[in-house]
């Protein structure tokens, strides 16, 4: 019998190979890149996300995350901060997304890199390298669709947004500003996270609105001159050197995107963003995409349909994503951006209350086999 083929090598994909693995399966991962690769991510490990990675075996002590135990919200010459309610970790996903494809190789699944999904059939996909039969088939392919098998999008979706990434070398001064701290710095049509990873270096990371950057220029060298405009990024950046030659870009992302299962053949299970994409500012993208990952190799063992999976997971985190994308909407604003970073220095411990609506609950973790972590952040 055909063991269940998954697209992507990702996060997602690499967890549910792992897991699947473990449970006696010989899943195939089909991963287009040959050598890892950065990511369009804010690389924010929450702690929900730690416990996940944990439970699959892999150690994180031993891949060197910066540790992050405060939040710093910035709108122009105001800013607030607050101690989160966890220990996160800053980590690359290059560094993280290797070494979990390996511990699922490790385990015994197989992973073809270089393999590309062009189409996705009833039953089959095909690839860079021909069909292949796939009547359980795992859609880890993150934000970027396949033909075949594309999300169909909901009214209500953030769907203008804008995303890039790169990576700064700060000065001494400005890195030891940034130690231990994620910084979100509200600006008018979008935001930029900023926060140390491994390697003393610092993941620049920000959304902004299609006509916001139009308005810049609608080049990467113009939105970084109009970033520097923003007091805070030029205290931070001024003096940093950029350690790509350019930003990963990607666009038209579905903040606010849940998967209703409507229309989908029975094998199809849709992980990570494929399944539903959060704000960034949430922080929780990557828990997200590992409890799917969970979820599904579970329904697997369980003999489940890929239609109670998504019913699972959208009972788990829909509420979440909708009530991020909501607060994403009203921060967008002149009044709200700078309230909300009123709201934060006046009552700094409401980042439990926010934390808590954004983040997958720790009744689903529980149901998911798992035991909460809830150890402050220094």
């Amino acid at each position: 019998m055909t063991g269940p083929v998954i697209v992507g090598g990702g996060l997602a994909g690499g967890a549910a190979a792992a897991i699947l693995a473990r449970g006696g399966a010989r899943p195939l991962v089909l991963e287009r890149e040959t050598e890892p690769r950065d990511k369009i991510c804010g690389e924010f490990l929450s702690t929900e996300a730690q416990t996940h990675l944990a439970a699959l075996g892999l150690d994180l002590e031993r891949l060197g995350g910066a540790p992050i135990g405060a939040v710093r919200l910035v709108a122009g010459h105001r800013q607030a901060q607050a101690r989160l309610p966890f220990a996160a970790l800053g980590l690359s996903r290059r560094r993280l997304d290797a070494a979990l494809l390996e511990h699922a190789e490790a385990l015994g699944a197989k992973v073809e890199r270089g393999t590309s999904v062009r189409t996705i059939t009833a039953d089959a996909v095909e690839t860079s390298r021909g069909a292949l039969p796939a009547p359980t088939l795992l859609l880890a392919s993150g934000k970027h669709d396949v033909r075949g098998a594309r999300r169909v999008e909901q009214a209500g979706v953030l769907g203008d947004m804008v995303g890039f990434k790169t990576y700064f070398r700060l000065s001494p001064p400005q890195l030891a500003a940034l130690d231990g701290v994620v910084e979100v710095v509200l600006f008018a049509g979008g935001y930029a996270g900023l926060q140390r990873i491994e390697g003393d270096l610092a993941n620049l990371c920000l959304v902004v609105r299609r006509r916001a950057f139009e308005a810049a220029g609608k080049t990467w060298a113009a939105l970084l001159d109009r970033l520097l405009e923003e007091p805070h990024l030029a205290r931070r950046l001024g003096d940093g050197e950029a350690v790509l030659a350019k930003p990963l870009t990607i666009a038209d992302i579905p903040y606010g995107f849940t998967h209703r299962g409507r229309d989908e053949r029975p094998g199809l299970f849709r992980l990570g963003d494929q399944a539903a994409v959060i704000p960034s500012f949430s922080g929780d993208g990557m828990s997200i995409a590992l409890h799917s990952a969970r979820l599904a190799a579970q329904t697997l063992a369980d003999g489940a349909p890929a239609a109670a999976y998504h019913r699972r997971l959208r009972g788990d985190v829909g509420r979440q994503v909708a009530l991020a994308t909501w607060l994403q909407r009203r921060a967008e604003g002149w009044p709200g951006r700078h309230a909300a970073v009123w709201a934060l220095g006046l009552a700094p411990a409401a980042i439990d209350r926010l934390a808590a609506w954004t983040r997958v609950p720790d009744a689903a973790l529980r149901r998911a086999g798992l035991e909460p972590r809830r150890a402050a952040g220094a």
